[in-house]
């Protein structure tokens, strides 16, 4: 029998069959999906990366190959040689992109045998998800995952070709590096040549291309893992890959207009849509004032209205108390849900609870009369005003949270997207992006008893609010912006200082001094009293991205070998405990914390 990879080469992908290949010889190689035995003629549906055909065994045809495919199994991997045929008319497959042929084997060979998987290898698995990263090279064989993992890489082609055509340069950057201030936990390497010290691996490569441009790479990008050690989610991995990009002599604009370029070109690759441009821009106080989150999704309304001013004077002292002591309180308008039960209610009182909301007041509005325990409170005319500022209309139920800014923004706007959730308000078709921009500059922690950088600390504030940095840290807005699509942020960047002295100061605003700041990152600070362009960037999520494009509902979807929630490998059964003489080397002694 001939060995067919010694021999010959596979001449189709699997779905690459057409009804225009009938009588052609061809060279099959893949994964056995199905096996069927009608009558003594086997079939067996063979499965490559690019789809399925089926493939038959007559004893008419070769006696011999029909023996040896008795021995056949599912994942079973053949190669086999065979001519192309038309199925017959009562086994035509519509659902099949190959269901008008099948292939007519005259040669096999049985390149391994498997055991049965450990889940069917198909879109009905009903595996838990801790089995299928367990068996994550089975996963990876389903069509769903398989599918994802072609679209990111039809993704990073677009990128990579896109931005190559803009003048960009692929420069790689190190992963072994100094521990800076980003905002998250680092992973730490220790040195085992230099005993006690230890590298970081870095959570984006700021100060890299940064420097970059002050090199003269005046248009740089990435593709680059990043670490973080922080607590994960559906959309948040351990170690996870940007889209990074650094441009000289630009402005917000400029950067906005090539990202967006980059982002329209992904679609139409990837899922062959149109995007219109440019993208709509909101500012993050108009984002919080409307929707409470910087990451506002546009694809529905039930925006937020703050009714402060109207219920200042109000006899509910719950709502009087909070604007007194500089709080707010708004309101979220759900019209016609008036029909909601006091078990619906009070499930999204529990909901709103979870962003620290002390609780959740609720009026229904109905023909005659305001239902409400909270509606006895208001006089007429505080009534009358807030129907023409919410526009309340017979069968609507309004909800209430009043507490500081930062907690009654979080909580509503939260509240808004279950409400759009439950209500099916979300189109999975619709692709709603915008720019966020004039971002604060920093906030206060009260922990630490400090500023502390809202982006990071290389941000260029506007240039009319540099002025404010010492006297009203606070009211200072940044030059960041960050692209938000369908309520997730999906990239984010800013125009950089490029001014040694006002970084100094921006530093020094922050409570870092001058040896701290030396220690921390004065090789940044040598390299802009180098001589430094304008510069500006931006960094993109691609997990977060393809999760989107995708539709999942997690990145590990779209991430070929993912980590759990607890940052472990079930595949590899990482992380592991290092050999003594590991620790040894690295004079490390290891000890467990008591929780």
């Amino acid at each position: 029998m001939t060995d067919l990879l010694g021999n010959l080469k596979r001449t189709h992908h699997c779905c690459q069959l057409k009804d225009t290949d009938i009588d052609k010889e061809v060279v099959l190689m893949g994964w056995v999906q199905h096996r069927r035995d009608h009558g003594g003629v086997i079939f067996v549906d063979l499965r490559d990366k690019e789809g399925i055909t089926q493939i038959v065994f007559n004893p008419e045809n070769s006696k011999e190959v029909h023996e040896k495919a008795q021995e056949i199994r599912n994942e079973y991997v053949l190669g086999v040689k065979g001519k192309v045929i038309a199925r017959p008319d009562d086994m035509l497959n519509p659902n099949m992109e190959t269901g008008a042929i099948e292939v007519l084997i005259d040669e096999l060979s049985i390149f391994s045998r498997a055991e049965t998987p450990a889940f069917q290898i198909d879109d009905r698995v009903e595996a838990s998800e801790s089995i299928r990263l367990q068996y994550r090279y089975l996963d990876l064989r389903r069509p769903q995952l398989k599918n994802n993992i072609l679209a990111r890489h039809k993704a990073t082609m677009a990128i990579r070709n896109y931005l190559d055509n803009k003048g960009f340069v692929d420069i790689e950057t190190p992963f072994l590096t100094k521990s800076t201030p980003e905002g998250a936990r680092d992973y730490l390497v220790p040195s085992r040549v230099n005993q006690g010290d230890f590298y970081a691996l870095p959570q984006s490569p700021q100060l890299f291309k940064q420097l970059l441009m002050i090199s003269g790479f005046d248009r740089y990008y990435q593709i680059v893992k990043c670490f973080r050690d922080e607590d994960l989610r559906a959309d948040r991995q351990p170690e996870f890959t940007q889209i990074d990009m650094e441009l000289s002599f630009i402005d917000e604009q400029g950067v906005m207009e090539v990202a967006e370029g980059m982002i329209v070109d992904i679609f139409k690759k990837v899922i062959d849509l149109d995007l219109a441009t440019p993208f709509p821009q909101i500012t993050y106080d108009d984002a919080m004032s409307r929707f409470g989150l910087d990451r506002p999704d546009l694809r529905f309304g039930l925006e937020l209205c703050d009714v402060s001013d109207i219920v200042k004077n109000a006899e509910f002292k719950v709502f009087a108390n909070v604007v007194k002591n500089g709080g707010l309180v708004k309101g979220i308008n759900a019209k016609g849900c008036a029909v909601f039960t006091r078990k619906q209610i009070d499930e999204l009182t529990d909901f709103t609870a979870v962003y620290k909301a002390k609780g959740l007041a609720w009026i229904k509005i109905k023909e005659n009369e305001w239902q409400s325990p909270i509606a006895k409170f208001f006089t007429d005319e505080e009534k009358d005003a807030l129907k023409k500022r919410l526009d309340l209309e017979p069968g609507d139920i309004v909800f209430f949270v009043a507490d500081q800014p930062k907690i009654t923004n979080e909580a509503l706007g939260q509240l808004r997207n279950e409400l759009a959730r439950r209500l099916e308000l979300i189109s999975d078709e619709t692709y709603e992006f915008t720019w966020v921009t004039h971002f604060p500059m920093m906030d206060y922690d009260e922990t630490d008893k400090r500023y502390q950088a809202l982006h990071h600390p290389f941000t260029a504030p506007l240039e009319e609010d540099i002025e404010k940095l010492a006297s009203d840290p606070l009211s200072v807005k940044s030059r960041a912006y960050d692209l938000v699509l369908n309520g997730i942020e999906i990239g984010g960047g800013s125009i950089r200082i490029h001014s040694a002295e006002l970084q100094s100061t921006v530093l020094a605003c922050l409570g870092i001094d001058e040896n701290e700041a030396n220690e921390k990152f004065g090789f940044l600070l040598n390299a802009l009293e180098s001589g430094a362009p304008p510069h500006g960037g931006i960094a993109f999520g691609l997990d977060r991205l393809m999760m989107l494009l995708c539709k999942e509902d997690s990145i590990r979807n779209v991430i070929a070998f993912p980590k759990t929630q607890k940052a472990t490998c079930l595949l590899t059964e990482a992380p592991s405990k290092a050999s003594m003489t590991q620790l040894q080397e690295l004079a490390i002694k290891v000890s467990k914390i008591e929780k």
